[in-house]
């Protein structure tokens, strides 16, 4: 059995510049940091050439578009453009290697209800008892 590598791209040649879409996707993550991968994903490539790039809104667009000239060397296009659109959930971590969260300790809880016990606003008071609880546990934990 043969690999249909050299197949699959010489047929996708057929289609232009959009030919080397699957090339591109592949190196995206390690030619643009995971921080960016997470937040913009090449979407298609325009029939000039130009790389539309999805992100996850409009912040990471107008950022990205200062970047735009840097990014496209990076990838190996003349050509780049970022907007808000759909882009891949990112990879989950298989269930055996999640860490557990640890749950904080009544120790834990009487601390944090010590050090909110000024907030006047309950609901608030409430919220940071319970952010400072769990920060405890995980310090303790190590994680």
């Amino acid at each position: 059995m043969e690999p249909l590598g050299d197949e699959v791209r010489r047929e996708l040649s057929r289609f232009g510049p959009a030919a080397g879409m699957a090339d591109l996707v592949k190196l995206w993550p390690q030619a643009v940091g995971e921080a960016i991968a997470q937040n913009a994903w090449p979407a298609r490539i325009g029939r000039d050439g130009t790389l539309h790039v999805h992100t996850a809104d409009a912040i990471w667009a107008f950022e990205l578009g200062h970047r735009s000239q840097e990014i496209a060397g990076r990838v190996g296009v003349q050509r780049i453009r970022f907007a808000p659109g759909p882009i891949p959930e990112p990879f989950a971590e298989p269930e055996a290697e999640r860490r557990s969260i640890p749950r904080p300790s009544r120790e834990h809880v009487r601390q944090a209800a010590e050090l909110t016990a000024a907030i006047d606003d309950e609901e608030l008071r409430a919220t940071v008892a319970r952010a400072i609880a769990a920060s405890l546990a995980r310090t303790e934990a190590g994680a």
